[in-house]
């Protein structure tokens, strides 16, 4: 087995943050909205996001994707419907998300339900994406095997001709995903590896209930 002994050395210092619940929000979402924009003025890509799911089987499988939106239900993305998370969404609607800022040493896991959004909120998104990423979804028909690089190519031209002065409508097999939350942990990184770790929790009422778990 080839080994990289730097890796057991790396070591990060954390910012001298904290998370106590004095100085956060009682609702998660708020909580996170606020991160996230402290997110964006530091840090290199702040919505993406790795998404966990898994198949009919109960094997996992995990890739980055964009958080697109933040509501009072939860968290936005788009893909395609038809692709491995998507079919694997169909048969087991859960998923995770995590986020992971190094610039604020802080970590957000969050677990609950995956739904489709609706139609028009999909074509509405679809509506606002560069051109070229409209014809790509079109194009690519995800996670299916390729012949050659060539393949994708062509796919790619034959839409853009068939759209020629033409406005690119939002294909039926591509949309929106909102995951609903009932698990969110906030991580803050502290220093002598003494790190905060508050997890909300929803309650039937859906409320949530607050607590601090050992790093």
């Amino acid at each position: 087995m080839t080994e990289i002994p730097k890796i057991r050395n790396l070591r990060s210092r954390y910012p001298k943050l904290e998370l106590t619940r004095k100085n956060i929000s009682s609702d998660p979402i708020k909580l996170f909205k606020n991160w996230m924009e402290q997110a964006i003025e530091v840090a290199r890509e702040p919505h993406a996001m790795n998404l966990s799911t898994v198949s009919r089987e109960g094997k996992p499988s995990s890739r980055i994707v964009l958080l697109r939106g933040i509501r009072k239900e939860g968290f936005e993305f788009f893909t395609n419907y038809r692709s491995r998370k998507g079919n694997e969404i169909k048969s087991k609607p859960w998923g995770a998300l995590t986020f992971f800022w190094f610039e604020l040493g802080r970590q957000v896991r969050i677990e609950g339900r995956l739904k489709k959004m609706s139609a028009k909120e999909s074509d509405d998104y679809f509506a606002t994406r560069p051109r070229s990423s409209q014809i790509g979804a079109w194009a690519s028909d995800q996670s299916k095997l390729l012949k050659s690089r060539h393949e994708l190519e062509e796919s790619f031209e034959y839409y853009q001709q068939k759209f020629q002065d033409k406005k690119v409508p939002r294909p039926s097999h591509w949309g929106g995903y909102i995951l609903v939350p009932d698990k969110i942990e906030f991580w803050q990184g502290r220093t002598n590896r003494l790190h905060d770790r508050l997890l909300f929790t929803r309650q039937r009422n859906r409320r949530w209930k607050i607590q601090r778990i050992a790093p």
